[in-house]
């Protein structure tokens, strides 16, 4: 594959025009009622080999099982073959049927959180919107990706909701709101020139203010191994309440010191309003390791997804998948937690929280 330039978007001088919160529309938490979640019907061969597609086919199964007992589960297809082969792989596990709906939007790869819209709402919670980043494959790593910043365009569109266009590079795994005002995101991330070379510091903290209504950044260092984002803050630390954040933690190994320096600035962070967050420690599963490859799979709980009913759980046969489940179980008392094993889908790089988009409902 072809390496792109650094960054392909138009310089950006500032915010013009009406933003989203100057027409009163913010980024609600992931755990407020959605509409539906958004998927990807998986397909592309260089994500997933021949050997790992069925598998990860049953991963999908299992997850719009889980999720469609509690909101509608939108999948993006292809063409009415890849929506047969969907309908074949969820056949036998039984999902609810009606809460199944499949949109023929073409995609180029399954990672709908980083290339689908964010979904925004009014602050009365009547009004729906959207936010239209522009995605570059994560900064140009994967040529044959780029198509899916168009795939993006597609489902804001089939949304008829207004929608706002910043004009920037993001991806929606490198953010994490607690739907009052304040974001979590990374260095590595954000600042780095392969996205918005062009953008200070306090340029993305206004797009993020002025385009998710989160005016207060917490600015963590970077990212956990293996993971070829650029330090995507959903693989290591999510909020589980609006002052309440679980971090990723394991005390050997290759992550040790960038998960405690997460862990210390957390510590020392405080939501929107000065109230010092609860910081908890989520421990990373063991090592996977792929010698083929020379390299581990980015495992980590933290990749999780609060569906309406049910929080999505990856696990990896580990002595701390428990531990996971129960403390993640802590917070989300209303909902199952629901492990689903995950290592063929982290194979592609990326877990449930990667390849899901939330859609809020709006009230009536």
């Amino acid at each position: 594959m072809k390496k792109r330039p650094l960054c392909n978007c138009e310089p950006v001088q500032g915010i013009a025009g009406q933003t989203p919160l100057e027409a009163g529309y913010v980024m609600p938490a992931e755990w407020a009622p959605h509409e539906a979640t958004w998927l990807s019907w998986p397909k592309n061969p260089l994500t997933f080999p021949d050997d790992h597609l069925e598998k990860v086919e049953s991963v999908y199964a299992e997850m719009v099982k889980a999720l469609s007992g509690g909101e509608i589960v939108r999948i993006l297809v292809d063409d009415q073959e890849l929506e047969d082969r969907a309908e074949r792989a969820l056949k036998d596990i039984g999902p609810t049927w009606s809460n199944v709906k499949f949109v023929q939007i073409r995609s180029a790869d399954v990672w709908m959180r980083d290339y689908g819209p964010t979904y925004l709402l009014s602050k009365d919670g009547r009004r729906k919107a959207a936010t239209k980043w522009r995605f570059n494959a994560w900064g140009g790593k994967y040529d044959d990706l780029m198509y899916d910043d168009k795939t993006g365009e597609e489902v804001v569109a089939w949304s008829k909701v207004r929608t706002f266009l910043p004009g920037i590079v993001l991806e929606g795994g490198s953010i994490d709101v607690n739907g009052t005002g304040t974001v979590l995101t990374t260095e590595q991330c954000l600042l780095n020139k392969n996205r918005n070379p062009q953008l200070t510091r306090e340029d993305i903290e206004g797009y993020l203010e002025h385009y998710i209504g989160a005016p207060h950044v917490i600015w963590l260092r970077s990212g956990i191994e293996g993971d070829d984002t650029d330090g995507h803050v959903d693989d290591f630390a999510r909020f589980v309440g609006p002052r309440s954040v679980l971090c990723a933690w394991s005390d050997v190994g290759e992550n040790n010191q960038v998960l405690e320096t997460n862990l210390e600035i957390l510590k020392a962070s405080t939501d929107e309003a000065g109230n010092k967050l609860e910081v908890l420690k989520l421990p990373m599963p063991r090592p996977i390791p792929l010698p083929e490859e020379e390299r581990n799979l980015p495992a980590s709980y933290a990749n999780f997804y609060i569906g309406n009913k049910v929080v999505l759980l990856p696990v990896f046969g580990d002595e701390n998948d428990a531990v996971a489940r129960e403390l993640i179980s802590s917070f989300f008392p209303g909902r199952e937690v629901v492990p689903i094993r995950a290592e063929d889908l982290v194979y592609g790089y990326g877990g449930f929280h990667c390849v899901t988009q939330q859609d809020p409902a709006v009230q009536r």
